[in-house]
């Protein structure tokens, strides 16, 4: 039986697009190889259980991303 799989759409800056790109290029890895493994990272180092030092500035960075993106689209 096929694993089900599911899609994730998003939509990114130019730069950021750009740089998923060149990291899996550079890497020989696909994004999804990279999305799914940064998800078992996740799942076994959760951040809201401390996770790794780094994982914490990232979720507050995406925050704060996503705010912007609020308030710019009820502009």
């Amino acid at each position: 039986m096929p694993e089900e799989r599911r899609a994730i759409h998003a939509y990114l800056t130019v730069d950021s697009h750009e740089v998923w790109h060149r990291v899996c290029e550079e890497s020989g890895i696909s994004l999804s190889g990279f999305l799914e493994a940064l998800a078992a990272d996740m799942k076994q180092f959760p951040p809201d259980a401390g996770g790794h030092p780094r994982w914490n500035d990232v979720v507050k960075t995406a925050r704060r991303i996503d705010a912007q993106r609020r308030r710019r689209g009820s502009s």
